[in-house]
């Protein structure tokens, strides 16, 4: 498999072997504003291989040339891996092609079967595929077992699609893991020799970990009455980058040994009971509000939300993991809908020195910070003297930013996560007992606000930073949130 040279040889893993790509939900929002310009992206690098085929599949009835014509208006106005250029679009849309069809009806597998197997004979594509679900998790189960009946999956949630696919066919995407700063966080750790020796419970203080949005549910609330803030980003995103601060070095960086030490991490986190629920997890449901000078309407106000919802757009939780590294040493983690600003950071809290010798002046702890989103980033905070014959200290922090480190050579998480699946490297996708092993840690939760039925869900102005419950977990351990 020959890799790429030039820029962009550093961008992309490699070139595919031939494929085809079978886009579920191809007329979907996902589809057209992450899925499709990231495989735009990467056939312009080059990196979709030599002889490719991305086949849509929908409930939509439309032509060949409408969906081709409607994925390129969307390009145009959508799309975030920049500038369409016409010629390349062009090319790139002659690979395109649609599959109108029911996702429960049997016949519609049928021709989407015919369908591949002429494309793969025309264009010499050697029947390598790859199914991608950009459909609501409803439909996951109907697509899956379709696909086996239909003989489209060649066998060799996750036991329907276990008894389809093997777990080394699967490729669970989280979005978050393709983003340039988490997976600098191994090469921080691993590739360099004055992080590591402090990656512990000797050093660090308290991580903490924010997934903050300004958007509100926009025209989902209908499908976010039935998952809330901790199925939709904490059982998923939050998890994952815990997972991979907290992981011990793999015993190589190879799916396996990376998602090995992974798991350990999940199942070494302390299950939740009901006293824990109670003492350490927060929710909360934005209310009325301003973001700027824009006025915000509460959650229960929007389009298809029970006036009376008690769905948590908001979580807060304590973790603490059980093992020999991080013994004692607490992950808060948090995540909203319209809070002040839009950020994904961690943030790793270090000891102060154990012997303050300018007592009578106030010292801030050391920090370091990846910023994932929406600026891609490292800082380092530390104390330094002040200019002056005083001894006074102030707080410094050394930054660096992918774009001004390493020019304009970014691209997306999706256009990431895609390349490793049309290549098969698994490294960072999540396997079936991951999953599993994160279901259960929230669902105790879940299971406990479900029983509290009378309970109160605390409400926040949109525009804050979360319900005051949420400041309290930590003021009740002497801390307070980094806010971004």
């Amino acid at each position: 498999m020959a890799g790429e040279t030039g820029r962009y040889g550093s961008v992309y893993g490699g070139v595919a072997e031939p494929c085809t790509v079978v886009l579920f939900g191809a007329s979907g929002d996902l589809a057209k504003r992450k899925v499709i310009p990231a495989m735009y992206d990467l056939a312009t690098h080059n990196a979709l291989g030599p002889r490719y085929a991305i086949v849509g599949f929908a409930r939509t009835a439309m032509t060949e040339d409408s969906f081709r014509s409607g994925l390129g208006e969307a390009a145009k106005t959508i799309s975030e891996v920049g500038p369409i250029d016409p010629k390349q679009w062009d090319e790139f849309a002659s690979h395109l092609y649609y599959c109108p069809g029911d996702y429960a009806n049997p016949e519609s597998y049928a021709q989407l079967c015919k369908r591949l197997t002429e494309l793969e004979a025309a264009k010499n594509l050697g029947g390598n595929r790859l199914f991608y679900l950009s459909t609501p998790p409803e439909v996951y189960p109907d697509i899956v077992q379709q696909l086996g009946r239909a003989c489209i999956a060649r066998p060799i949630f996750n036991q329907i699609v276990l008894n389809v696919f093997d777990e080394k066919q699967v490729y669970r995407i989280d979005h978050y893991l393709g983003k340039d700063t988490v997976q600098n966080l191994l090469v921080l750790r691993f590739g360099n020799g004055i992080f590591e020796p402090l990656w512990n419970r000797n050093y660090v203080d308290h991580v903490q970990i924010t997934a903050a949005e300004t958007l509100g549910v926009e025209r989902r609330g209908g499908f976010y009455e039935t998952a809330g803030a901790l199925r939709d980003m904490i059982q998923s995103h939050v998890l994952q980058l815990t997972s991979l601060v907290a992981v011990e070095p793999p015993a190589a960086f190879d799916a396996t040994a990376v998602r090995n030490e992974k798991l350990k991490v999940l199942q070494s986190i302390r299950p939740f009971n009901l006293e824990m629920v109670a003492q350490s997890v927060v929710r909360g449901q934005y209310a009325p509000g301003k973001i700027g000078d824009k006025p915000i309407p509460g959650y229960r106000d929007e389009p298809g939300v029970n006036a009376a919802s008690k769905t948590e757009t908001f979580v807060a939780g304590k973790l603490l993991i059980d093992n020999w590294r991080w013994a004692g040493v607490p992950f808060y983690i948090r995540t909203g809908k319209r809070l002040a600003k839009r950020s994904t950071e961690i943030m790793i809290q270090f000891h102060c020195a154990p012997h303050i010798v300018f007592r009578e002046r106030e010292v801030e702890p050391n920090r370091l910070v990846l910023n994932i989103q929406p600026d891609e980033g490292i800082s380092i905070s530390f104390g330094a003297k002040r200019p002056g014959t005083e001894m006074s200290i102030g707080n410094v922090t050394m930054d660096f930013r992918y774009r001004e480190g390493f020019g304009d050579t970014t691209r997306s998480a999706y256009a990431t996560l895609l390349n490793d699946c049309v290549r098969g490297d698994a490294t960072l996708f999540d396997r079936g007992d991951s999953v599993e092993a994160a279901w259960a840690l929230v669902d105790p939760i879940l299971d406990v606000w479900s029983a509290a039925r009378t309970a109160k869900v605390p409400q926040y102005p949109a525009g804050s930073w979360g319900p005051r419950e949420s400041d309290l977990l930590l003021e009740r351990d002497g801390r307070r949130w980094y806010n971004p």
